[in-house]
């Protein structure tokens, strides 16, 4: 069906504020004919495009009804404000009702004064003109409000593309904190093997500061010296001027006279690393028998020097199994295994003679400490076999360390301790 549109005028005068508002009925033709009874019965036999069609046709009758019905009730809401500002315009028009004359003066959004006076007809004429004005752009707005309601509303996809954006920012967001993760970890790893660097090198700078301090001996004699500490205290020492390697085996072979009165030989050398200050330590303290310690793990040594006579000794060790072997005089007085196996020897340690470290190059005890003379210290990276120790012992076989050789420039005494020419083959029976 059709339906016409119809549009009464109104009269626009506004000059003698007298004016009759109308209403305004704004209709939207329809795009095709609702399909009447008989027609829907005839959809039965209609081909499957034709039923198609008509279906569409019946939804689209079915949203313009709707949208007629909204129409209309926005209409009818739109006439109720009509009719109240008609009102209100009609009350100013004819002005105050008569009960409200005598009445005294009153606050209004109007000027005080007298009701027929030139200002307040123009405040009137003012007030009337904006009411007229709302009016009009009230029916204008109605036939785009009709529009409005019946025009589908997009779909914004903006939520799911935020949601997506979210997503690809968490996931960026996610990776970064893995990122710095790592890298602190990494950071982390490299300030302790740093800093355990910078330690290692103010262990070994405060060991030359206390040489620096103690001085060093003028004395330069031929290799065959010996080093001589006449009395017990904890700052007579000499110390090796050469770095060991890292180390699966040792044989450690010297001359030592002790003028101990009793109480222990003390301390004939120690060798300490950044970390463990007992990785090399010959010890004999108090009446305990000698012992030999290899990263604080102990074996004793059946050696003995309390005769104040010179002795030979050797200690040989070798990582695998931890065996070892002692010698006095050449001969083999004791082995065993098990001492610290398979724990190599660390390097850029402090090697030591004359006394015991409690760490890393210094805080001697005075009770450790060796008494007597050194000489002939040598160091070698392997077991020397028992020949080659007995040809030492009976100086038919000189033999020099090839990790540490006996030589006087790789050898300082501090603290009193004193090098002195002395060749230990000629001069033990004079000495």
């Amino acid at each position: 069906m059709d339906l016409a549109a119809s549009s009464p005028s109104r009269d626009q005068s506004t000059d003698t504020l007298k004016g009759s508002v109308r209403t305004r009925f704004l209709c939207t033709p329809l795009a095709a004919a609702c399909p009447s009874g008989a027609q829907q019965g005839d959809t039965a036999g209609a081909a499957p495009g034709e039923r198609e069609e008509l279906l569409l046709l019946q939804n689209t009758a079915e949203q313009l009804r709707q949208t007629a019905l909204q129409q209309e009730a926005r209409i009818r809401a739109d006439q109720d404000t009509i009719r109240e500002l008609t009102g209100k315009l009609g009350r100013c028009e004819s002005g105050l009702p008569r009960g409200l004359q005598g009445a005294g003066p009153r606050r209004d959004t109007m000027a005080d004064g007298p009701w027929d006076s030139p200002a307040l007809i123009l405040e009137l004429e003012d007030a009337v003109r904006a009411l007229r004005d709302r009016i009009d752009r009230l029916e204008q707005e109605l036939p785009a409000r009709v529009n409005l309601s019946a025009a589908p509303a997009p779909v914004s996809a903006v939520p799911t593309g935020l949601h997506s954006k979210m997503d690809q920012l968490e996931g960026q967001l996610l990776a970064q904190v893995l990122a710095l993760e790592k890298e602190r970890a990494a950071l982390s790893h490299s300030s302790r093997r740093q800093r355990q660097e910078v330690e290692k090198e103010l262990d070994v700078l405060q060991g030359r500061v206390a040489e620096l301090e103690h001085g060093s001996s003028a004395y330069s004699p031929p290799d065959a010296f010996k080093i001589s500490i006449p009395i017990r205290n904890n700052y007579m020492y000499a110390r090796v001027r050469k770095a060991l390697p890292e180390l699966y085996a040792f044989t450690a072979c010297m001359w030592l006279r002790s003028r101990s009165s009793g109480t222990g030989q003390g301390t004939p050398f120690s060798y300490s690393v950044p970390g463990q200050a007992n990785e090399i330590v010959l010890l004999e303290a108090g009446h305990e028998p000698m012992e030999l310690l290899i990263n604080d793990k102990v074996a004793q040594l059946p050696l003995s020097l309390k005769d104040n006579d010179w002795h030979h000794i050797c200690v040989a060790w070798t990582t695998r199994d931890g065996l070892w072997s002692a010698y006095q005089d050449g001969e083999l007085q004791g082995s065993g295994e098990n001492l610290a196996a398979w724990h190599p020897i660390k390097p850029h340690g402090i090697l030591i003679l004359g006394q015991e470290q409690d760490t890393l190059g210094g805080r001697f005890d005075a009770t450790q400490a060796f008494v007597g003379d050194i000489a002939q210290f040598n160091l070698w990276d392997h077991a020397l076999t028992p020949a080659q120790v007995l040809g030492i012992a009976n100086c038919t076989a000189p033999l020099l360390g090839n990790i540490f050789p006996w030589e006087d420039k790789l050898v300082e005494a501090f603290g009193g301790a004193t090098k002195a020419a002395f060749d230990v083959c000629k001069g033990r029976a004079k000495a």
